[in-house]
């Protein structure tokens, strides 16, 4: 493992960078006050910009960490976060890593997120070295599985009652790709 951060990644449209606290305002007002994206999360819909402003400040510290990734998703036009994107578990003796993300639902059906995924793979693979990379969904939530399969993963099971999220404990689909198989996608 080559562990780096969470470094700037840029695609066509896209801009994937550390978090700001002065980004607050806006992740609460494009995402994170919205029930209907934190919907089928673990993590409550935000009561105030400020909750969301303390959160930032977690974050932002844990960037001094090699091994910590979390995301902003923003249009390259103007920088704007639109979404987050992280490592939210994994075994990085084995090099693998659970991605999770959320999108703006002004964003959502346009390929920006399942763009996000796949510059947060090449990176993931290419420049860290990771093994495996796996994310899961909701069952109820198919269109989260439709990103990662746009991406590569493939779908290695449902497993009944392993989650828990806003709706409750549910169904979990579990999807992952292996890196030899990333390269021969690539």
């Amino acid at each position: 493992m080559n562990h780096q951060g969470t470094k700037r990644i840029e695609t066509d449209r896209l801009i994937l960078r550390p978090f700001r606290i002065s980004d607050a305002q806006k992740m609460y007002d494009n995402w994170a006050s919205d029930p209907e994206v934190t919907k089928f999360l673990t993590w409550p819909t935000h009561a105030s910009a400020e909750v969301t402003a303390n959160l930032l400040a977690y974050w932002c510290n844990q960037y001094e960490k090699e091994d910590y990734y979390q995301w902003a998703i923003c249009l390259k036009e103007n920088e704007e976060p639109i979404g987050s994107m992280a490592i939210v578990d994994g075994d990085f003796r084995i090099g693998r890593a659970e991605i999770g993300y959320c999108i703006s639902r002004n964003w959502w059906g346009k390929g920006i997120t399942a763009e996000a995924l796949r510059a947060e793979i090449d990176y993931l693979f290419g420049d860290v070295g990771m093994n495996r990379i796996e994310a899961r969904h909701d069952v109820n939530n198919p269109n989260s599985g439709k990103v990662m399969q746009k991406c590569g993963l493939k779908m290695e099971g449902i497993f009944p009652d392993f989650g828990c999220n806003n709706q409750g404990v549910c169904d979990i689909a579990q999807y992952a790709i292996l890196k030899k198989d990333w390269r021969q996608q690539a």
